[in-house]
């Protein structure tokens, strides 16, 4: 009798990728009660279900009939893709099933930053007195980088709220961006009028530290900055910088270069800087969604 292929999955995720997986496959968690570590199974396994954990070279190497590594998620970031191809070793990802909720989350923070609820949940002082917050209609909104998360932005801030986007993002025709809602502007043009900023590109050699010092002090005085791609695309330090300068209003930081973010980082101590760990695509909704589409790229590859 023909062995099961065997699913490895490192971290919690959706119950119902689980029920999924189950017809097909030896289901194995590496986590809670009944968790097995990888090296237990590596000999036999035949997929990752990945969320936050990472698979590198080493690991597909000790794994002889590993065929596809399913990213809970959008990034590559956690996995040794140049190994895997070496390898055959398929990698996909699900790079529509937390659009919205990124991009729902962008806006929170944005509002978060803009109305001063990180001063106000502080409670230092008389917070009422600190606090001037600014609306979101008839402002202008610039984005770095339109991809499906951007595009989703653009049309709740369009749409809802009323602003002018501004989007910059080379790899994107100017019609794409027009007929999402967007107007295209050079990177110069764009940073000289957007009175808030929120950045989508992925984490590249050409995208580390993107928006540095001369960027930053680029924006009107007084802007808002959000990052909800990743960590490295913003230089932190000089965000700190201009930010303690009063150049900026403040920023939303979903993603940070170190994560978690240690307790004592300094961006922790300006109160006009809103930090989120990294949990922008964790809604119900979007968790169910990658979860299951991950399941449904394992099961293709496995029956």
């Amino acid at each position: 009798m023909t062995e099961r292929p065997l699913v490895w999955i490192p971290r919690p995720v959706h119950e119902d990728a689980l029920a999924r997986l189950r017809p097909h496959a030896d289901v194995r968690p590496g986590y809670g009660p009944e968790g097995v570590p990888f090296d237990e199974v590596s000999d036999r396994v035949t997929a990752i279900l990945l969320r936050t954990e990472r698979v590198d070279g080493a690991m597909m190497r000790r794994a002889p009939h590993l065929r596809i590594v399913a990213r809970h998620g959008v990034g590559l970031d956690t996995v040794d893709v140049d190994t895997a191809r070496e390898l055959g070793i398929t990698v996909t990802t699900t790079p529509t099933a937390n659009s919205r909720s990124v991009a729902e989350h962008a806006v929170a923070l944005l509002l978060a930053v803009r109305r001063g609820i990180g001063i106000a949940v502080r409670g230092e002082g008389d917070t009422r007195a600190a606090i001037r917050g600014r609306e979101l209609s008839g402002t202008t909104l610039g984005l770095i980088g339109f991809g499906r998360i951007a595009r989703e932005v653009a049309a709740i801030a369009g749409r809802g709220f009323g602003m002018r986007v501004l989007a910059h993002d080379p790899m994107v025709p100017a019609s794409v961006m027009t007929s999402a809602g967007a107007e295209p502007a050079d990177l110069p043009t764009l940073l000289s009028r957007a009175e808030h900023l929120s950045l989508h590109v992925p984490l590249a050699e050409g995208t580390r530290n993107l928006i540095g010092l001369p960027e930053l002090l680029a924006l009107p005085e007084g802007a808002v900055v959000v990052n909800t791609s990743r960590g490295g695309v913003l230089d932190e330090s000089a965000l700190l910088d201009v930010v303690r300068r009063g150049h900026l209003a403040g920023a939303g930081l979903d993603v940070t270069a170190v994560e978690p973010l240690p307790f004592d980082h300094p961006l922790r101590d300006e109160p006009s800087i809103v930090i989120t760990p990294h949990t922008g695509a964790q809604t119900a909704e979007a968790l169910r969604r990658m979860a299951t589409e991950a399941a449904d790229h394992i099961i293709a590859h496995i029956t």
